[in-house]
């Protein structure tokens, strides 16, 4: 059957598994790149990788109109229940559950973590998401960490990775990160959306295809990718 990721910009993906729907950061009502609301997307679950405006987005919306149990760690799983979201899944750093959808593990990240009101949100993460015999890595906000060959080590099927620089990877450390996983394709994301992330997707896709075995495949908003 395989898993359908769908790219709303920045670092929004709807991920269908089945008939569960999974939003990873859901940033959307901020963000130029897409016209779809929360007020019109269905959800089961959240995954949230760390507690900046650009990734929480709009899970507290979200959730509480759709019932979705949100997936994070401890910091921001309690956060979001002092905001009145109800359903709740707690998980740290290199902790695993298998959850109806399949079996999530949080992997480190290198970056920050304060929410929208300056609480602390604990550490930022990275997703790495198997089913359907299939194994995604959503590598969140992160500069280059060399630990990323040990995830790759597990077998990955789809790497989603920033190369928006500033921030987090830029494009050259993220092709280093593409060496170091070695995933079947990876998809590039977390640029554009603000001047100071503007990057050319393209042509780190040549760069890609011509230094890697890894296939490229750049979405544009709202398309969809089927693992």
């Amino acid at each position: 059957m395989g898993i359908q990721v769908t790219w709303y910009g920045h670092s929004a993906f709807c991920v269908r598994i089945g008939d569960a729907l999974i939003w990873v950061d859901p940033f959307l009502s901020d963000n130029a790149l897409t016209s779809v609301s929360p007020n019109e997307v269905d959800a089961h679950y959240i995954l949230a990788t760390h507690g900046h405006g650009d990734h929480i987005g709009d899970t507290v919306q979200i959730a509480k109109r759709t019932g979705a149990l949100v997936i994070s760690n401890f910091e921001i799983c309690n956060w979001l229940q002092a905001q009145g979201v109800q359903k709740t899944h707690a998980q740290h750093i290199g902790g695993g559950f298998e959850h109806p959808f399949g079996y999530l593990k949080l992997t480190i990240a290198h970056h920050g973590c304060y929410l929208p009101d300056g609480s602390y949100g604990g550490a930022p993460a990275g997703l790495l998401l198997t089913a359907e015999n299939r194994r995604i890595y959503f590598a969140g906000d992160t500069g280059l960490f060399y630990d990323m060959h040990l995830i790759g080590e597990e077998g990955v099927d789809l790497a989603v990775l920033p190369i928006g620089d500033n921030f987090t990877m830029g494009p050259h450390d993220a092709l280093r990160a593409v060496r170091l996983l070695e995933p079947r394709v990876v998809i590039p994301i977390h640029y554009d959306t603000f001047e100071l992330i503007k990057q050319d997707p393209h042509a780190w896709t040549q760069r890609g295809e011509e230094e890697t075995e890894t296939q490229v495949i750049v979405l544009e908003p709202e398309q969809s990718h089927t693992v």
